[in-house]
């Protein structure tokens, strides 16, 4: 099922050129102060840290309501540290994992992926979001990898958000192993179908694929205009004939990521 916080995601229909010539989508996150939406929004982003199933026994001994729980241990804290940097990366990873798999229709599993941080402030390792599509029953060289990489941008910054992009999604080809091999593992745990469907990526030579690779910028609006997209290159990138190019804005967004936390925590 589709979140419904995916009908705030458009298309503007607006592009920017690259320094070199490469096409940026321009898409528009236009959210609303909409309860029910924002609730299950909130849930949704909930589950990418601890299952809801789970929770109880999470907490229990803990002396913390569930509330006190996620917020003190499983969210990245939004005041201290390199916290509320975490906190903005992780909103862009979900909201461009979100993207690939009710948009453009890649499967694009999560499991565990946030849920055994020793330090809920520190940022796992590896390429951010990998999304597949099946050509059928079988492997297939028409079946695709997409590799992504999202860089958030939603406080002022100097820094071309989409170029840190380009140039982590460059080498995401020495990633990629660890990166299918940690998400197999993951999902091991409660779905071995679905292991094995990854498996399907891991021996190119003897199960070759298409590799589509990708690099998103989730900016605030204020942040993206001072910001010199148009400067971005990506002549050097080993992937660039099958590299997409996105940046997502949005108004207050760093209001947002906050609320969705406060409300994903005191609704738990």
């Amino acid at each position: 099922m589709t979140p419904t916080h995916i009908k705030w995601l458009h298309k503007t229909g607006e592009v920017i050129k690259t320094a070199d010539g490469a096409v940026v989508e321009i898409w528009e996150l236009n959210h609303e102060e909409d309860p029910a939406v924002l609730s299950a929004w909130a849930k949704h982003f909930r589950q990418h840290y601890c299952l809801d199933e789970e929770l109880a026994d999470l907490v229990s001994g803990t002396g913390k309501s569930n509330s006190e729980y996620l917020t003190g241990i499983k969210f990245p804290s939004g005041k201290v540290g390199s916290g509320p940097a975490t906190r903005s990366g992780d909103f862009g990873e979900i909201l461009v994992a979100d993207y690939i798999e009710y948009i453009l229709g890649y499967w694009c599993p999560r499991e565990h992926r946030y849920e055994n941080r020793i330090n809920a402030n520190v940022s796992d390792n590896g390429t951010d979001v990998v999304g597949f599509r099946f050509d059928g029953e079988k492997p297939s060289p028409k079946d695709e990898l997409f590799v992504v990489e999202s860089k958030a941008g939603l406080r002022p910054t100097k820094e071309n958000r989409l170029q840190t992009a380009v140039n982590d999604s460059a080498k995401d080809r020495l990633r990629e192993a660890m990166t299918l091999s940690a998400l197999k593992k993951r999902l091991l745990r409660k779905n071995r179908e679905s292991a094995l469907k990854v498996e399907r990526f891991q021996n190119e030579a003897d199960r070759p694929f298409t590799r589509w690779s990708g690099a998103v910028a989730v900016l605030d609006v204020e942040t993206a205009a001072t910001m010199e997209l148009d400067k971005t290159e990506v002549s050097d990138h080993p992937n660039k004939e099958n590299l997409k190019l996105v940046v997502i804005k949005g108004i207050s967004m760093m209001d947002l990521v906050h609320a969705l936390y406060e409300r994903a925590a005191n609704e738990a």
